[in-house]
């Protein structure tokens, strides 16, 4: 796992504590739109920050394959280690800290929506979910969640990666919605937690996308704008994350 000691590109320095979990992240699509400032604050804690770009505020819709997923020193479980995940996200910072904040995370595991939500508060949802490929690499992901009481949220797409893989520019848009080293969540007292990750820089390709169904961001409460997403593709990355830890 070379992916490990490549650290100059974090923007902050690697955490004392050993990190406890290992992910691959699996032919994602990073769907954003834009969004106000406005639109967003009622969901957000009053102490975050909701991060801009050139005053911009930005959404996301990320359909993906989590693939060996598991604790630090264990063997990937068969049922457990692999499943499908569809992330709803837009940005946030605290104390110089930029990260994500999350509206959802559907997922196709049982154990992962409820081990995520106790152990990392963060808003996990249990959903229905197809993946297909096709030889040309054109991916067919469709999401329908299930979970007892929540909002109804349905995702469905067709997309596939165009152009050769690239490493974006510091201080470019691109960089500013993928190079995120953390993630933050509250716990139902309302107590704020952030939680580092790290992988090497995102290998992006553009992407094209047919995206037939998307109600994920109207279930948080955002409506999206009439326009076109920005898309990226990624095949695979290397990830690895710690506990969350409250912030002061």
């Amino acid at each position: 796992m070379t992916f490990l000691q490549e650290r100059a590109h974090r923007p902050w320095p690697w955490p004392d504590s050993p990190y406890i979990m290992y992910m691959d992240w699996l032919d994602l699509l990073f769907a954003h739109w834009p969004v106000t400032v406005e639109a967003l604050r009622p969901h957000i804690p009053k102490d975050l920050e909701i991060d801009t770009f050139e005053g911009q505020a930005w959404i996301g819709v990320v359909p993906f394959r989590m693939a060996n997923t598991r604790p630090r020193f264990f063997p990937n479980i068969p049922g457990v280690s692999n499943f499908l995940e569809l992330n709803v996200r837009t940005y946030v910072t605290k104390d110089g800290k930029p990260g994500v904040w999350f509206f959802s995370l559907d997922a196709e595991s049982y154990l992962a929506v409820r081990g995520a939500r106790f152990s990392f508060n963060l808003p996990y949802f249990d959903a229905a979910m197809s993946f297909k490929e096709d030889p040309d690499g054109t991916i067919h992901y469709a999401s329908k969640r299930t979970h007892k009481n929540a909002p109804s949220a349905n995702f469905e797409a067709s997309y596939k990666a165009e152009g050769e893989v690239y490493k974006t520019q510091k201080g470019s848009l691109e960089y500013w919605l993928t190079e995120r080293y953390c993630l933050y969540s509250q716990s139902k007292k309302g107590r704020l937690y952030r939680a580092d990750i790290h992988h090497a820089p995102w290998p992006l390709q553009k992407a094209s996308a047919e995206i037939r169904v998307n109600t994920m961001c109207e279930a948080g409460g955002v409506k999206l704008p009439d326009e076109k997403p920005l898309l990226h593709f990624v095949k695979g990355i290397e990830t690895c994350g710690w506990l969350v830890k409250a912030v002061k």
